[in-house]
């Protein structure tokens, strides 16, 4: 079927990309709200080899599955490689990316426009609610090291994981 009566049935599909390591309450709110705006939400977690992280890519997953399991329409995949070509293997043409300053823009706007002009995926920048706008997964991880409160910061479930994770290093 084509024309109008089709446009009706196409599924909507975007991805929130990242390392996740761990996932903060920054992030959950830019997946949240792609998730009201698209009927599917794919959180893509990076796999970088060249770097380690705090968890583990699995534990990453599990515990952003665990975290957005209420939205009922996100699914949590690692991915290595382009973004562009999880992308075309998903039928996703929605990058959605959360920006807290002008200095993400510049960054995100050349990735966004090489992502385009290689394969046509668009990028929807929303502005981070004000309340996370200096938050990072890497300054959590830095002050949690240092004993600082992150508990208004992280889901409770990642705070726990934090926590236990850090006191066996």
């Amino acid at each position: 079927m084509t024309g109008p009566e089709s446009e009706g049935s196409q599924v909507r599909r975007a991805v929130c990309p990242g390392s996740f390591d761990p996932i903060t309450n920054g992030h959950l709110d830019i997946i949240s709200r792609a998730s009201r705006l698209y009927d599917e939400v794919y959180v893509a977690v990076m796999i970088n080899k060249s770097k380690k992280g705090l968890f583990e890519v699995d534990e990453r997953i599990e515990l952003i599955r665990q975290v957005t399991a209420e939205y009922g329409n996100v699914k949590v995949e690692a991915f290595h490689g382009l973004l562009v070509d999880y992308c075309k293997q998903r039928d996703i043409p929605a990058i959605v990316k959360g920006l807290r300053a002008v200095s993400d823009f510049d960054y995100e706007l050349q990735m966004a426009q090489m992502n385009n002009g290689l394969s046509g995926v668009e990028t929807l920048f929303v502005p981070t609610n004000p309340t996370y706008s200096f938050l990072s997964s890497s300054l959590v991880k830095e002050v949690a090291t240092w004993g600082g409160d992150i508990a208004h910061l992280v889901p409770p479930l990642v705070l726990e994981a934090l926590n236990e994770r850090l006191r066996k290093d």
